[in-house]
């Protein structure tokens, strides 16, 4: 949910349809409620409503449709454009559907994309990001929300949308300590597993020596989108991309097709740890995450 022209339904295009951020331009509107099904990691079924954010609508969310809306919501994404000239409306609409969650969806999650950041001066984001989190958070209460700041033109679009669905895998927990445990027999620094469809993220582990070699916070979601993107340029001309390796004098990335419906990056320091070995390690591991995950 969110204002209209914040950029819901281009995101919603990026993330689940693979759309590029310069062919959302020409969208249009969204009619009042556009739902959809997409299919997450083969077994999750993510049903998404996507509200049109016109005043007209608005009033019947908050009336007629009330119940049907805002029932059952296990999450709920309010979108905020930060250069809105009608800043003091959105909130009120953000306020409203914080009463409506507690009344029919006690339960649901609650986040808030603070979107279209690339408008603003970097050196103006973090001041503005912040001042726009903390009256966000006193207006939610009692609900626990979580904040980001997204652009479509950025890989901070595929961090929140990581952080969304993964507060939706019931057994996120336990494949991040499998996901551990094979980091450890194989002797990475570093293992991230990728959805096949949309490539987010949605599990990783770090050696935590290797915490501070590390120095960009946003790598996966630069990886998700660059994979993505030369993903889409291997289908469009008939290829499907099985594996991939990059090798530097400090490091080997092996980004590989894992499950049926994931793939796995495994990055190797050691180099005394061949790429055969690895390579075999994530062979043998994929019939053990494929029941793992088929349980999500």
């Amino acid at each position: 949910m969110g204002p209209g022209n914040s950029g819901k339904s281009s995101m919603r295009s990026i993330i689940f349809a693979n759309h590029l951020a310069r062919e959302t331009r020409s969208f249009s509107h969204t009619v009042s409620v556009d739902r959809g099904q997409v299919r997450f990691l083969g077994t999750l079924t993510l049903n998404i409503w996507d509200c049109g954010g016109q005043i007209e609508y608005y009033k019947t969310y908050f009336s007629t449709e009330k119940e049907t809306i805002f029932s059952n919501v296990s999450v709920l994404i309010f979108v905020l454009d930060v250069k809105s000239l009608q800043v003091d409306e959105d909130l009120e609409e953000y306020v409203k559907c914080v009463e409506c969650l507690k009344e029919f969806s006690k339960q649901a999650k609650l986040f808030v994309l603070v979107h279209k950041m690339d408008l603003v001066p970097k050196e103006d984001r973090k001041k503005i990001y912040r001042g726009i989190s903390k009256s966000l958070k006193q207006i939610s209460l009692p609900f626990k929300i979580t904040t980001y700041q997204t652009s479509i033109w950025e890989e901070t679009l595929y961090e929140a949308w990581s952080n969304i669905i993964y507060s939706l895998i019931p057994n996120a927990d336990l494949i991040h300590k499998h996901l551990t445990d094979f980091m450890t027999i194989t002797e990475a620094e570093e293992v991230v597993i990728f959805e096949k469809a949309t490539f987010l993220n949605i599990s990783h582990a770090t050696q935590p020596r290797s915490l501070n070699m590390y120095k960009d916070i946003h790598r996966f979601e630069k990886i998700s989108n660059i994979v993505k993107l030369f993903k889409l340029s291997c289908i469009k001309t008939g290829i499907s991309l099985n594996s991939m390796r990059v090798h530097s004098t400090n490091f080997d990335a092996f980004l590989m097709d894992f499950t049926s419906n994931t793939y796995i990056m495994v990055i190797i320091a050691d180099p005394e740890v061949r790429a055969a070995a690895t390579m075999l390690n994530i062979a043998n591991a994929r019939p053990h995450f494929e029941k793992l995950l088929a349980h999500v």
